[in-house]
């Protein structure tokens, strides 16, 4: 039987238990830290823009960090994009998975919000400049190259733990020149970090049901791009954050891949499938050649 015939079914209702207990969690733990945007903004530095145009010499971040930012914000104004692919990908599955995306997206809703007015206000973004790449942004859309639900759910766990870990990283990049932008970039991670661990410990329920659903975790992981890909001079601005802003390859092998492979247990399945078993072997392979390319940009100093 070819594996595209073969049914793993990842709406099983034997794993409802399992989600709503999940769920359950992340509504405590996001009740016990809620927030709103506005209570991170210096509001007292607001001015208006009519009467003292902004200029570049107004800017007090450092072009990497400011860069850092303005890419994370370009990032967030897609939420529309995720959660149109995410609805989609869902639709008809357990009910349970489909109130989690909606709480998802009212929590990450104010992450565009918050970065895009501290930028306005502290005079760090050229707002005309800033405008017009939201923009361009959002006209060009994003969509992952992902069919299935179990593809979505493992590319958004990596896809969330590596914003937990950009902020983090960035956060403490910035910690010399701004600490109030390091704290408002730690409050955002607290929220990646729920959203990471739901999704996280979602693949990690799947796999205990059964091991062949390594094959779609392999073509997830080893096909990763970050949803900014196709934002304005993108390479360019992982470049500069890789060497400036504590973020790059080296980061997201050591703190993101690496150690999902090793939450997930990757060596340890045994799928009962020949196509999974190549994919789970494949991986494993690919990790290999992951980390060393991450040990000799290390060696350079990169991030």
């Amino acid at each position: 039987m070819p594996f595209h015939n073969y049914k793993l079914n990842v709406f099983d209702s034997h794993l409802e238990p399992y989600f709503t207990d999940l769920y359950k969690k992340h509504r405590q733990r996001a009740a016990a830290i809620d927030w709103s945007y506005h209570e991170f903004i210096p509001w007292e530095l607001g001015r208006s823009f009519l009467t003292d145009p902004w200029s570049i010499e107004q800017r007090t971040l450092p072009s990497a960090i400011y860069t850092a930012v303005e890419t994370s914000l370009l990032t967030e104004v897609n939420l529309p994009f995720f959660y149109h692919h995410l609805a989609d990908t869902f639709k008809g599955s357990l009910q349970v998975l489909q109130d989690f995306i909606h709480t998802w997206v009212s929590e990450e809703d104010q992450h565009s919000s918050l970065l895009e007015t501290y930028l306005i206000i502290t005079r760090n973004a050229d707002p005309h400049e800033l405008h017009r790449l939201r923009k361009v942004v959002v006209e060009g859309g994003f969509s992952p190259d992902f069919d299935t639900a179990m593809e979505t759910m493992v590319y958004t766990t990596v896809q969330e733990l590596a914003t937990m870990v950009f902020y983090n990283n960035v956060a403490k990049a910035a910690n010399a020149v701004d600490q109030r932008l390091t704290r408002l970039l730690r409050r955002i991670a607290k929220d990646e970090t729920l959203h990471f661990a739901f999704y996280r410990d979602a693949v990690k329920g799947y796999l205990g049901a059964d091991h062949n659903f390594v094959f779609y975790i392999h073509k997830a992981m080893t096909s990763f791009s970050m949803p900014g890909l196709r934002m304005p001079s993108f390479k360019q601005r992982m470049d500069v954050i890789s060497k400036q802003a504590n973020y790059g390859p080296v980061s997201y092998f050591n703190q993101v891949f690496s150690y999902l492979v090793q939450f997930w247990a990757i060596a340890d399945l045994r799928p009962s499938r020949a196509e999974a078993e190549t994919a789970r072997q494949d991986l494993l392979d690919y990790t290999v050649k992951l980390r060393r390319i991450s040990e000799r940009l290390a060696s350079k100093g990169l991030y």
